[in-house]
């Protein structure tokens, strides 16, 4: 298959993470995933790249299960393309971090485990889940073909939980230490560069806040409202006798704060989840984050609420206290973008339908399907670097920019030639298809897998 200039030059980019007979193969199984519907198994791969006849089938299986190359290394090398496509020289990183559940069943999955599912319960009913957690680092951007936010994938962790790590004998590593690890290699990767972390309810601790504060990570996630808060330490008078005090006096809680009829409100119009332009209003100050045993953290607090009434009250804090209330509202909402990611890879790119069993294939071939979904993103802007991705508006879904969809189904059209086949001599309306190409076009549009 002849790939076009714009792809070939991309995917080179990630061709010294591998060998040359490894690469090859990696070539086959990514062509043959990105035209695939349904599951995403290596066999299916191969049926869409017309290799079903292939001996040497189970040499594509240990591309997953036993080759020598490296995940992080291939990670660090996506993080570097989407940075150079994407961030505007003397840009800052901003990453979201979140953890989904990919349902799997298997008794020989050996790091399975019980999970709440968060997309199948109600507030009458809550689903246990038996599956994968993972936890997601994602850089958020705003590609050409859109003014939304995307969330790009380019590092995945499994976390498992306390009775997998004391049945496999190894220590137990919560969500939050993953996240904090997480954010130190990022930040080795860039020792420069402005970092923003945000994340949700499970990565508001005071530990992880502390470990961003070290590698100069800024982290942005929700507060609860009866947090310890205290001012800054005073200073230390001359003569002073004692241990010198690393927190001054109490502040009041923010929900006392909310309560106060004192306190000032600012009005602002802000950019919501969906689009569209609410009214927020919000008061914001600095304090240290104080707990028993632990050093106090500097952070800048928000409360945000509904002049209506119609959404909740919501609290944010920032480690960067020189950013503003409302910068930290507007970064917060980048948020959601994840959401739409995990969605768009279950929905297109077959996140919870690969058949790998070993620790090994499971931990490569998952987190490179939320891979792909930058992939496409970075395909998508080589093909059309002017965002002029061309999308189908139809009676019932007036869109006015480009899905992830459309950019899929752009990569796709490529990667099949952009359907240039030579005319016949006798009518030119006749197409002189080859055999092999209509034999997986016939396998792609008519099998049910």
């Amino acid at each position: 298959m002849s790939l076009p200039e714009p792809i070939i030059a991309l995917l080179a980019s990630f061709q010294p993470v591998f060998t040359n007979p490894t690469w090859q193969k990696v070539l086959v199984l990514l062509i043959g995933t990105l035209l695939a519907r349904g599951r995403r198994t290596v066999t299916v791969a191969l049926r869409q790249m017309g290799l079903e006849q292939t001996p040497q089938f189970s040499k594509y299986h240990h591309l997953l299960n036993r080759a020598q190359w490296s995940p992080m290394q291939l990670s660090r090398c996506l993080l570097n393309v989407l940075v150079e496509t994407f961030v505007q020289a003397g840009g800052s990183l901003e990453l979201v971090i979140d953890e989904t559940l990919e349902r799997r069943a298997g008794l020989h999955i050996s790091k399975r485990g019980y999970y709440y599912d968060s997309a199948r319960s109600t507030h009458q009913h809550e689903q246990i889940s038996s599956g994968l957690r993972w936890v997601c680092l994602t850089l958020v951007v705003t590609p050409p073909w859109t003014k939304r936010f995307w969330a790009l994938s380019f590092l995945s962790v499994l976390a498992t939980s306390p009775e997998v790590d004391a049945r496999l004998g190894r220590r137990h590593k919560t969500v939050p230490e993953l996240a904090g690890q997480m954010a130190a290699v990022v930040r080795r990767w860039f020792p420069t560069v402005p970092i923003k972390l945000i994340g949700d309810g499970a990565y508001s601790g005071l530990t992880l806040g502390l470990t961003c504060a070290k590698y100069h990570v800024t982290l942005i996630a929700p507060l609860r409202q009866d947090a310890c808060l205290c001012a800054p330490a005073p200073l230390r008078q001359p003569g002073q006798n004692g241990r010198p005090r690393i927190k001054g006096k109490r502040l009041p809680k923010l929900s006392q704060v909310l309560a106060d009829p004192q306190t000032v409100w600012q009005r602002s119009n802000v950019t919501w989840y969906d689009s569209s332009t609410q009214v927020v209003e919000w008061c914001s100050g600095a304090a240290l984050w104080y707990r028993a045993g632990q050093p106090p953290l500097p952070i800048r607090w928000v409360i945000t609420r509904d002049p209506a009434g119609n959404r909740p009250v919501r609290t944010y804090f920032s480690t960067a206290q020189d950013q503003t209330g409302l910068s930290i509202v507007l970064d917060f909402i980048k948020r959601w973008s994840i959401e739409v990611t995990f969605e768009e890879t279950r929905a297109h790119l077959g996140i919870e339908t690969q058949r790998q069993w070993s620790d090994l294939a499971i931990e490569r071939s998952t987190p490179r399907l939320f891979g792909l979904y930058s992939l496409v993103a970075l395909l998508g802007r080589a093909l059309h670097p002017t965002g002029n991705i061309p999308f189908q508006p139809t009676a019932w879904y007036r869109k006015q920019q480009a899905t992830f969809g459309d950019v899929l189904a752009t990569v796709r059209r490529h990667l099949w030639g952009n359907f240039s086949y030579s005319t016949s001599a006798h009518d030119p309306n006749l197409l002189l298809i080859p055999r092999s190409d209509l034999s997986r076009l016939a396998y792609a549009v008519c099998s049910s897998c």
